[in-house]
């Protein structure tokens, strides 16, 4: 099953969840309100600033009243028009059609400011100035291209800070779909082995199957349910250990030798569930592949500080072949490598994952932070 079959099946919660962080992020919040209130502020602060300048509020009034219909004319023309149609794969063209309506926009406000306001345009040149001189033109131009850029920097500021949560939301969502994901594979895999384990006892007509079965169901009832959470308790997860080793003893009776060594203060302890048992299912899978009366197996787990210690030894396989396959990582299934992905999604770099070969044992050693 791809990780994209996947997704098409996941719970209705996650899909709850998409539409709840949808509408979250969704633009449509109310955003008129945002821009009357941001446009009142400027209007209120211009007026004052230039009320102030010139000692006449009057005049401010009413020639802000004429130029700011204009200047949020352009402003949504070149947010809404311009950069989503040009930007960024036609840049000369918009340089071109923001210069076009700036220019129009200073025509249009000079017509009427001369109409309606008052006929001296420039009242701070010390000179009188004709209508639509070049001082005018240019301290105009720079005005439009002011308001124009301070509108866009903040429109760009507030569409980046969305598209950093939304990434950050996706990011998660992603992630935790695919430590899902992993976990769909890992349990298949898990169940697979176990109900091999009892098949062996039924053909046997082992008394010891109802006691399988028991402790199969206490292993579902871990995966199926326990597995669901992000972190497990360590004693529950060194408990769904046992289970497992209890149903590999009814299997290999007498000839499993196995050290199961626990060490340090456990108490409190929280760790992704089932992150364990694929290395744990491994040796038994390889290191009982002996013709030997004993299948040695060593499982050890210690705190220390802030680090958890997890080690699996076991016997390499008397078949070459098997063996050399084992090494070369061509025969671990999806137990470990999905095992490897989860350790990485969980904690990033924060971990260390050692597979190697001393003197024909398979050891794994594992380090983890202690949560």
């Amino acid at each position: 099953m791809s990780l994209k079959d996947f997704t098409t099946i996941l719970p209705l919660e996650l899909y709850q969840d998409q539409r709840m962080f949808s509408e979250k992020y969704s633009y449509s919040k109310n955003p008129v309100f945002y821009h009357v209130l941001f446009w009142l502020a400027y209007f209120a602060i211009n007026t004052v600033r230039w009320g102030s300048y010139y000692n006449d509020y009057l005049y401010s009034i009413k020639s802000n009243a004429v130029e700011f219909p204009l200047h949020m004319a352009i402003v949504y023309f070149n947010l809404y028009v311009l950069m989503p149609r040009f930007i960024p794969k036609r840049v000369g063209l918009y340089v071109l059609s923001l210069f076009s309506g700036i220019c129009v926009t200073i025509l249009l406000k000079g017509v009427l400011t001369y109409q309606f306001v008052t006929t001296d345009l420039f009242k701070e040149s010390p000179i009188e100035e004709p209508l639509f001189g070049i001082n005018y033109l240019m301290a105009s131009f720079i005005g439009e291209l002011y308001v124009v850029g301070v509108v866009t920097a903040i429109k760009i500021t507030i569409d980046w800070v969305k598209y950093k949560d939304k990434t950050q939301e996706l990011s998660k969502t992603n992630l935790e779909t695919e430590l899902a994901y992993l976990k769909s594979q890992i349990q298949p895999h898990f169940f697979f082995n176990t109900l091999n384990n009892l098949y062996s006892l039924t053909l046997d007509k082992s008394d010891r199957a109802p006691e399988t079965v028991l402790k199969l169901s206490e292993l579902m009832s871990y995966v199926i349910y326990d597995a669901r959470e992000k972190t497990v308790s360590l004693s529950n997860e060194i408990n769904h250990i046992n289970n497992y080793i209890d149903l590999e003893r009814l299997r290999f009776g007498d000839r499993l030798k196995l050290d199961f060594d626990l060490s340090g203060d456990i108490s409190g302890v929280e760790l992704p569930p089932i992150i364990f048992l694929p290395f744990i299912e491994n040796c038994f899978k390889h290191g009982t592949r002996t013709r030997a009366n004993e299948i040695p197996i060593s499982i050890k787990v210690e705190i220390i500080d802030k680090w958890l210690y997890f080690s699996c030894k076991n016997k390499l396989s008397e078949e070459p072949a098997v063996a050399s396959k084992y090494l070369e990582n061509e025969n671990h299934g999806v137990g470990l490598k999905n095992t490897e992905r989860r350790l990485k999604l969980r904690y990033g770099d924060d971990f260390d994952l050692k597979v190697s070969q001393e003197n024909g044992d398979y050891l794994v050693k594992l380090k983890i932070p202690v949560k």
